[in-house]
């Protein structure tokens, strides 16, 4: 750019100019050296008279420019003159011969067609850094020139050609370095997502991830898929507000944070309410949103928090759409706020989106316009999770050209017919009385696990853990009490709940104990197993065994 020619655009230039001249006439004033304003006129007689511009020589000024001048004239663009600068750079150019031919330099740099339309449009044109193979960068200004000696059929055109290379390298060198910046960034960003999905048993899922376009900064937007147990899933969607490798750094000490949250297996709103202390901590400036959401099979809903983030979208078995309530909650890093949690359901055949505001936010349009536009793409989009995900960010004209990252994670909860429903049961017995409930509780176990097909030895396990949690529930629980077998594809689960809310923990017992081993058999036999407390007050104490083959 010619900052000499726009700066006097540019607001308070003229003032600065006046105020220059103002300081400029100063001096007269003191009795200095220089004319005041008001003596310039006589003075000028005294001195000796400046050369009017007729009495310069042309090619003296041209053969003295550095920058490259070249003079053609007629409709071949036959040479006229090159300037030293030009010959120094390109070398000497006969007079008289077609530019086509001798200026092979003009061809690089793609100015033989614009000399075309200079001539006849007899209007200058200007094309910026052109490369020549030479490896300069030149800027070049045609501009038609008249001929009168030559007639109208031989006007000519000055080709001024400003040497550039350094300007160009710079602007190069910065364009490189934002470009590892941003790969950096990227790589970053991706590494920090998860490289591959869980999948739980009763779920299907798939999540797409695009950064911005190149011009755009990399953001911090992340998703998630976190198996809780007891057939429960964590599903999470965020966004870090802000750009580059500090926003994707704060996202990954965000999503770590989750995953070892969800751990504690607490409710939505509670998970946010740590998380909002943290992002505080790791940094005051950031503002992040985020909305975390459980799936459990057994009740067919999802529960789920949101921090400032937009609301998720459940698309069901005919069609429709429903939107989740609005946020419960401010964005995270704000502070001083009791999140809530709310249910949307779930149903079997119905699909959820999770997305950012990449997807949806467009310049000179209301969001709520974007999420309407995404609603009726969702209510057409069948297919595998994959499919949807796709479909959604073609709807939406989401390209490698956005100007915002884009994150979209979709669940769908399978609507099972057949022998695939084979494999999915249910069964649940309500523990009432005393003790005589234990018997009762073994009994059934066995003849669940026995209908189930189970063999005997996953059988003999599974009345095994399924007596200990209920003797645990009997003798430190409180009703109402309730044994709950399931089995999925690839595990079988025993859960008891009660209405005791006091976590049960692992301990080592004395020899001389009598109790104090139950939650260790469990343990012990179990792949996994884990406890929680449940909505309203109580406890849910789960166990796992995985399927053979």
């Amino acid at each position: 750019m010619n900052f000499t020619r726009w700066s006097a655009r540019l607001p308070g230039t003229q003032r600065r100019a006046a105020a220059r001249t103002d300081r400029g006439s100063v001096p007269a004033a003191r009795g200095e050296c220089g004319p005041g304003p008001d003596t310039w006129p006589d003075e000028e007689a005294d001195g000796p008279a400046a050369p009017a511009l007729e009495e310069l020589s042309v090619r003296q000024l041209l053969g003295r420019l550095p920058a490259l001048a070249a003079l053609v004239y007629g409709p071949e663009h036959r040479v006229a003159y090159v300037n030293d600068a030009y010959a120094t750079t390109f070398g000497p150019r006969p007079v008289g011969a077609p530019a086509a031919k001798v200026l092979p330099e003009l061809d690089e740099l793609g100015l033989l067609p614009l000399m075309d339309q200079v001539l006849r449009s007899g209007k200058p044109r200007t094309v910026k850094s052109r490369k020549a193979q030479g490896g300069g960068s030149y800027t070049v200004t045609c501009t038609p020139v008249e001929l009168p000696a030559r007639g109208a059929a031989g006007g000519g055109v000055l080709v001024f050609a400003a040497d550039v290379t350094d300007h160009a390298e710079a602007a190069e060198r910065l364009r490189a370095s934002e470009r590892r910046h941003r790969e950096t960034a990227v790589t970053l960003q991706r590494s920090l997502l998860p490289q591959e999905l869980e999948q739980p048993d009763d779920l299907r899922v798939a999540a797409t991830y695009q950064p911005g376009g190149t011009d755009a900064a990399v953001g911090g937007d992340w998703y998630d898929v976190i198996t809780l147990g007891a057939g429960r899933t964590a599903l999470v969607i965020g966004d870090v507000m802000g750009r580059g490798v500090r926003a994707a750094a704060v996202m990954g000490q965000l999503r770590t944070a989750v995953r070892a949250y969800a751990r504690l297996d607490l409710p939505p709103h509670e998970v946010l309410q740590l998380l909002d202390g943290l992002a505080t901590e790791i940094d005051a400036s950031q503002i992040a949103t985020c909305l975390y959401a459980v799936h459990d099979p057994n009740e067919g809903r999802l529960v789920y928090a949101s921090a400032g983030h937009l609301p998720l979208l459940v698309r069901h078995a005919d069609g429709s759409v429903h939107r989740a309530a609005d946020p419960t909650g401010p964005p995270l890093g704000t502070g001083g706020w009791l999140h809530t949690s709310g249910t949307i359901a779930l149903p079997p055949g119905a699909t959820a989106v999770l997305y950012t505001d990449g997807l949806v936010e467009r310049r000179g349009e209301d969001i709520d316009e974007g999420v309407a536009a995404l609603e009726r793409a969702l209510s057409g989009a069948v297919g595998t999770p994959q499919v949807v995900c796709d479909r959604l960010i073609r709807s939406l004209g989401v390209t490698a050209e956005h100007d915002d990252d884009v994150a979209v994670l979709v669940l769908q909860h399978p609507a099972r017919t057949g022998p695939a429903a084979e494999l999915f049961h249910n069964a649940a017995l309500d523990l009432l009385g005393g003790v005589e409930a234990a018997p009762r509780a073994r009994a059934f176990a066995s003849g669940v696990l026995a209908s189930w097909r189970f063999p005997v030895e996953l059988r003999d396990l599974g009345v095994l853990a399924a007596s200990e949690l209920v003797a645990n529930s009997l003798q430190h629980g409180t009703p109402p009490m309730r044994l709950r077998l399931r089995r999925t594809d690839r595990r079988l689960i025993i859960e008891v709940t009660d209405g005791d809310d006091h976590l049960p923990r692992r301990r080592r017992a004395e020899p001389g104990d009598e109790s104090g081993r139950g939650i260790s058999i469990v343990a012990t036999i179990a792949s996994s197993w884990g406890s929680r407390r449940t909505p309203g007050g109580g406890k849910a104490v789960w166990c796992e065994f995985a399927l053979p083959g």
